[in-house]
């Protein structure tokens, strides 16, 4: 019916009422978007860009990314568990991800709502355009290097906009989202290591709370904001800062999905006069340490990313141990040996071999403590009650000196190998190069190597330990028992309560490392049944007669005090003559 006889009264009131809406929608479009209304309707198609390692769906409809894939990955999560369905890892797609601009116009307008030309200038570059005028455009550009490149150059592309728009805006908007996908096996410790994270401009890398809902606001420039979960990340690197920014981080409660993403940042002094007018870098890929450090120079020689902070390498020490010991000689290892449970074992026999001179001096320590203990005994025994506390002290450290000896000896070498144990443990979990590798029954040495599963949720066990047994786990707890008789041997004189305790702590551990990679429990059962097989080394070597022999002779030689030693006694002698002079005052005080 034509529009006239709609409008006079010809038409059912129906029929008159949507096209009185539609008239008003239109108008109010051509109030918002001006030039661009025509683009709120058009044809959807979709164009593809890929190399050798991902896969990238681009949709003509908001001329964004709508599915990124990569190719040398695998996913180890499976929606449906009973068909087992796995695929190669997908970052995001679908309406489960949306990338958008918000043009700098009077009224801001997003990308998202508007239809673009795709077109495929060549293998690597595809181009989105609004085409406004006969000779004027508007665009966004993708560029996906070949070869193995994960990093997608983006560009806002336009020729002759300064004489189409007219606006004093000059903020160009972007409005981010992605529920970040679930890849691996445990939920729980992949959802505790996804996280948004951002870098300031020439600052620090920050993140939001990762076990909870958070969001901040952020007037700071801003260079980089992340998507991560546990082993795989989407950033996008702004070439001039973001002047300001909104991030929004919420859990998803379910299986496929981890966490809700949002990020609305600014990029300002748009100019609609250049040819691009803006620039950015959109990382799509794996949590690779060596690949994060090789990125620096390719987007800005300026600045360090510091792409790196989003793999947990532990604080401090612990982090300069794996990045300047560990993960070079791990690199150096699997440049040449394809299996990482034997590149494993070789890390372990070679940090045992550096720590061996101060664990085989920590086993001749304990030697020499458990020939004294007599002796100290008798001490204690000549010496008892509160009142000869300092001067039982003082014979006791007086044996010491004579015999060649120190109750610290021993515990020195064990305090200086924590910094490595520690650092393993934020390592192995985050090491991406173990993800998909097996080695005998474990088919993930990223995942729990579980040999007993059970369904349900049963209180507290679910909870803390989970729904299976890990083998490798298992084997660690059983070494950490006989080494922990071992160490009990060699300290006879331990309290009957701190044995027990010394014993319950392998099932404390136990419970807690379930649910941790199966790299992780293999390295440690390593460990641990290295230092066994050191112990009964050790025991077969060092005689402990010889030991009493050396101990005699080093008595009968006249003895240097030590600075420390002599220090350890005056302080002692002070408190003594403290000690006797409250006595004093307590005696007056009770005549």
């Amino acid at each position: 019916m034509p529009l006239a006889d709609v409008m006079s009264g010809a038409a059912p009131a129906a029929v008159r009422s949507k096209a009185i809406e539609r008239i008003r929608q239109a108008s109010t479009s051509m109030g918002q978007y001006g030039r661009f209304a025509s683009f709120l309707n058009g044809k959807e198609s979709e164009l593809k860009l890929e190399n050798d390692v991902l896969s990238l769906t681009l949709n003509s409809h908001s001329g964004s990314i709508t599915r990124a894939e990569l190719k040398k990955y695998d996913t180890e999560y499976s929606p449906d568990e009973s068909k087992k369905q796995f695929g190669k890892v997908v970052l995001f797609e679908g309406d489960k991800n949306s990338f958008a601009f918000r043009m700098p116009l009077p009224q801001e307008i997003s990308t998202s709502d508007l239809y673009f030309t795709p077109r495929q200038v060549n293998d690597s570059t595809v181009r989105m355009t609004l085409d406004v005028a006969p000779n004027a455009f508007w665009g966004i550009e993708y560029v996906l290097p070949k070869g193995s490149s994960y990093l997608v150059k983006i560009r806002i592309v336009q020729q002759n906009m300064a004489d189409v728009v007219q606006s004093n805006n000059r903020n160009l908007g972007i409005d981010w989202h992605q529920d970040v996908k679930r890849q691996e096996q445990g939920r729980m410790f992949e959802e505790r290591n996804s996280a948004l994270y951002y870098k300031y401009a020439g600052g620090s890398v920050e993140h939001l709370s990762e076990s909870k809902n958070d969001s901040e606001e952020r007037e700071a420039k801003v260079k980089w904001i992340a998507f991560k979960n546990q082993f795989f990340s989407s950033i996008l690197v702004s070439k001039r800062p973001f002047q300001t920014a909104d991030f929004n981080s919420e859990v998803i409660k379910g299986d496929d999905y981890l966490k809700s993403m949002t990020a609305s940042a600014v990029v300002n002094d748009y100019d609609w006069r250049a040819s691009v007018p803006a620039e950015f870098d959109f990382f799509l890929g794996p949590n690779l340490y060596p690949l994060f450090s090789s990125l620096d120079d390719k987007i800005d020689e300026g600045e360090d990313m510091n792409f790196t902070r989003l793999i947990p390498l532990g604080w401090s020490i612990f982090r300069w141990i794996n990045t300047l010991i560990i993960i070079p000689i791990f690199n150096f290892l699997g440049s040449f040996i394809s299996n990482y449970g034997i590149i494993i074992l070789i890390l372990t026999i070679f940090i045992k071999l550096v720590l061996f001179p101060l664990t085989f001096k920590s086993y001749k320590s304990q030697a020499k403590m458990r020939i004294l203990a007599p002796d100290i005994k008798a001490i204690n025994d000549k010496y008892p009650g509160q009142d000869n506390a300092m001067l039982r002290q003082q014979k006791t450290m007086e044996l010491y000196n004579k015999a060649g000896a120190s109750p610290f000896s021993g515990c020195l070498p064990m305090l200086l190998q924590m910094p490595i144990l520690f650092a393993m443990f934020s390592f192995f979990p985050s090491a991406i190069e173990l993800r998909g590798q097996s080695f005998l029954w474990a088919h993930d040495l990223a995942a729990p190597d579980a040999i007993v599963s059970w369904s349900g949720n049963i209180p507290l066990v679910t909870e803390y330990f989970g729904n299976h047994i890990s083998l490798f786990c298992l084997l660690m707890t059983v070494t950490n028992i006989l080494y922990t008789y071992l160490n009990m041997q060699n300290q006879p004189g331990q309290m009957p309560g701190m044995k027990w305790m010394m014993y319950l702590m392998p099932v404390f551990f136990m419970v807690f490392f379930n649910n941790y990679a199966a790299g992780l429990s293999y390295y440690y059962f390593l460990s641990l049944l290295i230092t066994i097989i050191q112990t009964y080394a050790f025991r077969y070597v060092i005689k402990e007669e010889d030991v009493r022999k050396q101990m005699k002779e080093n008595a009968k030689k006249p003895k240097k005090k030590s600075g420390f030693m002599a220090r350890l006694e005056e302080m002692q002698r002070q408190q003594q003559q403290m000690l006797k002079e409250q006595q004093k005052q307590q005696a007056k005080k009770g005549r």
